[in-house]
Formats: structure tokens, C-alpha cells, sequence
């Protein structure tokens, strides 16, 4: 391997509708081998056998469709000059019946995984003979897919149930013992090992600790993996740590985000290989060069892997080599990464649309255009940053006192101060491209005018939207309070009608004042439009908190009782109306467009504000690009309420082709 960083499998959701990694999955990690990394594993979850399916976007190595597929992969990577693997695995338990034919779930045991909820049948002799030859004919398929290896997933998935007292309570040759426990696994990798030969590379993902609730501790892992390694039967080691089997222990056990230190199973990762005789590769929140670059000179790791930083920045070692790594778009663990079956990355939206936007950087222009952007939050940053990449003249105007709209605001909740890192960054590549940006400026259309612009932009995000409720006019925003505009009174009732981060965040922050904190939301539990791994973690922090929360309601209304306020409430599932008397009601219903400087200059433009809607969802130029005077678009919330990656992804897809 030409360097000591990789990206580990993971289960990116790009497989095609017959479960087969086509052009979309390539091109998502054609894009980091290009960037300079050593080795890029696929596949996370590969299923072997048809009982081990979980969900749409998982890849299948069970038949021979899937060879012509691995070879043109391959090769494609190779050229790149970067080394494939694969994942494979059985789930076990993991699996989903309706999402496998209907056919049953297996385990060592019967028992439930509260993850993925399925209730398994103990596997029979049958059954374990069948699975064993599925993996000799996976791994036969990735060798003669061209691959440099595979790694079998055994944590938490079928061989790692057979692994773990926890989930293994058997009385036969499978089970008790350490020497029987590891049996099963043992005859997977044998069969691995006999069909593709030793020229094959084969590692295992593998717990190194299943932590403070479990089935095996560290000196158990440790026992049970010499069995391998005596037997040669491994060749690495991709060291994970804790539990997967909740929606909790994944995010903060197996991929944990902004709420959790740098790199916090290092330790363990480093402990492990100390005690074993084959490479150790780790990831877990590796996000940064620095402490990738500790791992290795310390000896801690062979391979580091800097996974979801490699889908907030494919080109990391590119910069490093170019002596730019004050340039790499840093991965601030805001879990984005992890919902919606797909890497979309908080604040890089080209990750999982390569073939959108296929250049790796923003291709020069062919016309340098005089460009104005009205608005310094999310979508007005990245629009700056994407247009003056292009080569276009850029002036950015910002009416507060510092750039990052709601981001600034995003920050305040204690777990989520890493967020600035996005407006840290991009400030820093505004300064790298030359873009004269403007603070405490209140653009008004002759501002705009002034500049002589081709293409106005406005960015100019929303405004608290209370009409939808009768004395709305009584309420504050999350804007309000996070801002630090105005007192609260001693309770608190806080109303959440979008499911996001607003209204979580204002709560937690009102409750460390010690307020009295009564949390309603039109959904049944917080922050529900969030990924899991941003949604378990608000849940996690009430709980911590003791925010009271009550789901599936609706607020009516708010009157004036005094110096206190009564909020209306209604019941969704029962119609029953109640009231709750607070000091303060805070309203978070998203936000209207801020369309002011955007409807005075629509009616100067050669555009009339129009956006060809077909030509920005396929990523194609404006037709108004190239008319006589200045085009105006809208984009993030000044278009339409929505939420930080979508703001990201307006403005790339409009101006990577201005």
C-alpha cells in the first residue's frame, strides 16, 4: 500500500435495485482513491446468503451476477491507484425479514436484537453448514472479481453472535467455552481460507471490546482472536469497539459524532494490537490528519481509517501532498452521513452525487462573470466558495457582525460546537479564492446594483413563521432565544412543528439555565427529521436533562394571562384540548423566505428571479447564465424552509456550472 490511510467499508447505500455496485457506487469511491488514499473498502454488509439481507442498498456477493461488477470495479480503482476490499457477512440476527423474500431470521440463539427488531430462530447443523459454504463462495467471487481482499464483518453480525455469551446460549459444540464459541467462525475462515488460497488477503472486523455491558471483554476478544492468528487464518485486524445492537451503542460506540472526543477507542484499538501478531487498522472518529498522524508514528495502528472525514473531503491525501492540509474540509461528526442509505455529508453535498458533478474540484469557467451573493449562512458561504472556485469575481454581503447564519446559532447546543468548523473552513476559503466579503451590511437592492453584477444570488435564509398560529405574535423564536435577544421566565413551554435541531437545542440550553423546560412536538419523538444518529443522541440528552417531553400534539394557540401565557393544546391521536400556563412560549414552525432584496430585484432582472427547475435537479448551467444584464436566483431558506445540507446542495448545483 502506497500510505497508511483508508477508508473502511460501510454501508453506503448505493448498490443498484438488484443489489449490484454499479456506476453510482464506483464513482463514490472512485472519487477517494483519486484523492490519494491507500485502500478503499466497500460493502459494509455484504450479505453472503439470502437469509442475511437488511436493507435496499446493501450489496450482495450471494451470486455470481455480482462477479462482471467486481471486476470492472477493480480495475477502475487499480487505475486509480488504490487497493479494493470488500466486506462480507452474514447478519444473523441483524437481518430484516421484510426485506429478505420473507424467509426467517438465524442466530446461535433465539434471541431479539432491539436494533433491527427481528426475532431469530437458533441455527440448526443444517443451517451452519450452509452458511459456511455461502462464505467459500463469496469470497471465491471477490477473488475472481479482481478484488486485493475481503474482510469478514464478525461484530455484532452472525460469526460475532456466536462470539459473545451475551448472544450465544448454546449447550453444543457451539457454545460456552471460549474454544467453542469461536468454532463456528473458525470453520467460516477455514473455508475462506481453502477456497481462494493464501495469495488472497483476508482480514475481520472485530470487536476488541464490547465495553461496559459485555458479553466480551477485552482479555475474551483477545483469546478468541489468537485462535484465528495461531491458525493463520487472518491476515489484519479492523479493530471496532462496544455494541451495535441498539441505535445508541452504534452511534456512540461504532460511529460516534460531534457529542463524543477525538478518536475515543484508540486506547483500545492500540491495547489489541499490543497482544496480537497481525496489522490492526481502526476507525472511529479518526476525523483529522493530526491525530492519524500520532496513531501511525506512535505505533498504535498500521492503518488508519478516516472514513466519513473521506466523505467530507475525498482529496485529503491530495492536499497533504500539495502541502495544503489547512485546505481539507474537516468532518465535524455531525452523523449526517448516517440516514437516508445514502453518504450524504452535512456540509460537502457532493459525496454520494459524483456522477452529478463529476470534475473533483469545480472546473474554471470558460467566462469570468461579475457574481454577488447576498446572505453569509450556509447557502451564501458555499455559493461564494463554489463560485469563486469557478474563477468568477465574488462579493459576498453579510448584515451581521460575523458570517455563518444559522450555524452560529447551531453551535450553542453544548454537543454541537464542532459545527463551526463549517464556517471556520469556508471563511478560510473565501480569504484562499479571493472573495471580498462584506460584514455589517444591510444589502439593499442599489447595494447590489452598485457592484455591476452578471449573477445575484440571494441567500438571505427566512424569518420565524408564528402566522400559522393564533397569537403567535406572544411566542418567541429559537432565533430569539439562541440569540440572546430578550429574559425567559422561569417556565418554558417549547413547541417543536419541524422536527430539527432549533427547538432541541433551544430546550437543552434553557434547561443548563435551569429553567423549567415542558418540551411539545407535532411528532411522536424529538428531532424526528433528523438522521438516526443525530435523533438517538437529542433523546439521549432529554433523558440526561430530564426534559419532559410530550409527542403528537398541537398548538392551536397562545393567549396573554396576566404576565403569563396560556398555550393551547390539542391531542393528535385523542382530539382532547388542554392548557399549559408558562412564562414563555418559544415556537419553532420554520422559517418564511426573507425575500425583500429578492422581489426588488426580480423585476430588473433578465431573468425575472425564474429558476430552470430541470436544469438545476440535473446540475446543468441556467439558460439565463448568458443573457444581457444580471440573472437573480433564491436559494437555501430564502427559497423555501429547510435544513443545512439542502442549502449546501442549491448552492453547488447552481453555481458549479455558473
Amino acid at each position: 500500500l502506497k500510505n497508511r490511510i483508508m477508508s473502511t467499508s460501510h454501508a453506503c447505500g448505493l448498490g443498484d435495485e438488484n443489489h449490484m455496485p454499479g456506476a453510482v457506487y464506483q464513482a463514490y469511491h472512485a472519487a477517494k482513491a483519486r484523492g490519494g488514499l491507500a485502500l478503499t473498502m466497500f460493502g459494509g454488509s455484504s450479505y453472503v446468503s439470502e437469509d442475511s439481507k437488511w436493507t435496499t442498498g446493501q450489496l450482495s456477493v450471494a451470486t455470481d451476477k455480482v462477479i462482471p461488477f467486481l471486476q470492472q470495479f477493480s480495475e477502475r480503482i487499480h487505475l486509480e491507484g488504490a487497493a479494493l476490499m470488500v466486506q462480507i457477512t452474514h447478519l444473523g440476527r441483524r437481518a430484516e425479514t421484510n426485506t429478505q423474500a420473507w424467509m426467517p431470521t438465524l442466530a446461535p440463539s433465539a434471541i431479539r436484537e432491539k436494533g433491527h427488531r427481528s426475532i431469530p430462530r437458533q441455527m440448526d447443523r443444517d443451517d451452519i453448514k450452509r452458511i459456511i459454504k455461502d462464505f467459500g463462495d463469496a469470497a471465491m467471487r471477490c477473488k475472481e472479481g479482481g478484488l486485493d481482499g475481503l474482510e469478514v464483518m464478525t461484530h455484532g453480525h452472525l460469526i460475532g453472535q456466536f462470539f459473545s455469551p451475551d448472544t450465544n446460549k448454546r449447550n453444543d459444540e457451539f457454545g460456552g467455552s471460549v474454544e467453542n464459541r469461536a468454532r463456528f467462525g473458525l470453520m467460516v475462515m477455514e473455508e475462506i481460507r481453502n477456497r481462494v488460497g493464501n495469495g488472497f488477503i483476508i482480514g475481520m472486523r472485530y470487536a476488541v471490546d464490547e465495553g461496559m455491558t459485555a458479553g466480551q471483554d477485552f482479555d475474551d476478544c483477545v483469546a478468541v482472536l489468537k485462535q484465528f492468528e495461531a491458525d493463520g487464518l487472518v491476515d489484519f485486524v479492523n479493530a471496532n469497539y462496544g455494541r451495535l445492537d441498539t441505535e445508541l451503542a452504534l452511534v456512540t460506540d461504532c460511529m460516534p459524532g460531534m457529542q463524543e472526543r477525538q478518536a475515543p477507542w484508540l486506547s483500545s484499538a492500540a491495547a489489541f494490537k499490543r497482544e496480537i501478531n497481525v496489522p490492526v487498522f481502526h476507525a472511529a472518529k479518526i476525523n483529522d490528519i493530526a491525530t492519524a498522524r500520532y496513531a501511525i508514528q506512535e505505533g498504535l495502528l498500521d492503518m488508519v481509517a478516516m472514513t466519513r472525514a473521506h466523505i467530507a473531503d475525498p482529496d485529503i491525501v491530495a492536499k497533504l501532498m500539495r502541502g495544503e492540509e489547512d485546505r481539507i474540509r474537516p468532518c465535524v461528526g455531525g452523523v449526517h452521513c448516517m440516514g437516508d442509505n445514502r453518504p450524504t455529508c452535512f456540509h460537502n453535498a457532493k459525496t454520494g452525487r459524483e456522477l452529478l458533478f463529476p470534475s473533483a474540484g469545480s472546473a474554471k469557467s470558460t467566462k469570468k462573470r461579475k457574481v454577488v451573493v447576498v446572505g453569509g449562512g450556509p447557502a451564501g458561504l458555499e455559493a461564494a466558495r463554489v463560485s469563486a472556485e469557478r474563477g468568477h469575481d465574488v462579493v459576498l454581503f453579510e448584515a451581521s457582525n460575523r458570517l455563518g447564519g444559522q450555524l452560529c446559532l447551531a453551535e450553542k447546543a453544548l454537543w454541537r460546537q464542532d459545527i463551526k468548523g463549517i464556517i471556520d473552513w469556508r471563511q478560510k476559503e473565501l480569504d484562499h479564492l479571493g472573495v471580498d466579503w462584506r460584514l455589517n451590511i444591510y444589502a439593499e437592492a442599489q447595494d447590489v446594483l452598485s457592484e455591476n453584477p452578471e449573477v445575484v444570488i440571494v441567500a438571505t435564509g427566512g424569518i420565524p413563521d408564528f402566522d400559522l398560529i393564533e397569537g403567535g405574535a406572544l411566542c418567541k423564536s429559537p432565533f430569539d432565544v439562541l440569540g440572546g435577544e430578550g429574559a425567559l421566565g422561569e417556565s418554558v413551554l417549547i413547541y417543536d412543528g419541524t422536527g430539527r435541531h432549533s427547538a432541541p437545542t433551544v430546550a437543552e440550553v434553557l434547561r443548563r439555565r435551569g429553567k423549567r423546560i415542558t418540551f411539545y412536538s407535532v411528532d411522536d419523538v424529538p428531532a424526528k427529521e433528523l438522521t438516526y444518529g443525530e435523533r438517538v443522541i437529542w433523546k439521549k440528552r432529554f433523558a440526561e436533562d430530564g426534559i419532559n417531553f410530550v409527542g403528537d400534539h398541537s398548538l392551536t394557540g397562545v393567549e396573554r394571562a396576566g404576565n403569563l401565557l396560556v398555550a393551547k393544546l390539542r391531542c393528535d391521536l385523542t382530539g382532547r384540548m388542554s392548557d399549559l400556563t408558562v412564562n414563555d412560549v418559544v415556537i419553532d414552525a420554520g422559517v418564511l423566505p426573507a425575500s425583500e432584496i429578492f422581489d426588488a430585484l426580480r423585476s430588473k432582472s433578465s431573468n425575472n428571479g425564474k429558476t430552470d427547475l430541470d436544469a438545476l435537479a440535473q446540475a446543468k448551467p441556467q439558460p439565463s447564465f448568458d443573457a444581457q444584464g444580471f440573472s437573480v436566483f433564491r436559494i437555501g431558506d430564502a427559497a423555501g424552509s429547510r435544513d443545512v445540507p439542502a442549502a449546501m446542495f442549491d448552492a453547488l448545483r447552481l453555481c458549479a456550472t455558473l
